[in-house]
């Protein structure tokens, strides 16, 4: 059931990625900000079972909607103008696809949309910050955000950022429960961006 669940979520990345390649044409920015998305829901197909997974329905409700914020808000992004060279925001979705594309390998079968708790991982991505996967969605927004430039689109972006802020904490919040947990958050102190934040 659980794998079947996850099959049924591609689904509107699918319908998504369609949509904005109608809306946007076949863009780097796009390609990536909807790949990274379909590779956290596809990897989930083969996910490891959790020893602890949150009962709290504000935390499932907080999950999807992070997840599925760029699906659920996208009939509203519209083409702007574009507020920095087209190669820049190239690189910046690249380096999005390669940061969760990494994140996602060093994870392996440990990926879930809502806080559960499964095998620790520290190596790899996981080594220099803790929501390397974020990391990559944040990069991947701010390219869609600066390709199309409008007061409601940076909203929109801005808001997604917010609620995998949100998430991150919530995250951590459940799995510092887990002694395991708590002494890599005291190892790696970074979250999102090495002596950062």
């Amino acid at each position: 059931m659980d794998r079947f669940v996850a099959l049924i979520a591609v689904i509107p990345f699918a319908y998504s990625l369609r949509h904005e390649m109608h809306t946007f044409g076949w863009n780097l920015a796009w390609i990536a900000a909807n790949a990274n998305f379909l590779l956290l829901v596809v990897t989930m197909l083969f996910r490891r079972s959790p020893v602890r997974i949150t009962t709290s329905s504000v935390y499932w409700c907080l999950a999807f909607v992070a997840t599925y914020w760029l699906f659920i808000m996208g009939r509203l992004i519209t083409p702007g103008p574009s507020v920095a060279p087209m190669w820049f925001i190239d690189t910046l979705s690249i380096v999005s696809g390669i940061i969760c594309i990494w994140a996602r390998v060093n994870l392996g079968r440990n990926i879930g949309l809502v806080p559960a708790q499964r095998q620790l991982v520290s190596e790899g991505a996981y080594r220099f910050v803790r929501h390397p996967i974020y990391t990559g969605i944040y990069i991947s927004y701010v390219a869609l955000a600066l390709q199309s430039c409008t007061a409601l689109n940076a909203l929109i972006f801005a808001t997604g950022i917010a609620l995998f802020v949100v998430k991150s904490f919530v995250e951590e919040g459940f799995l510092s429960q887990d002694p395991q947990y708590t002494a890599y958050m005291a190892r790696v102190r970074w979250r999102w961006l090495p002596y950062v934040a």
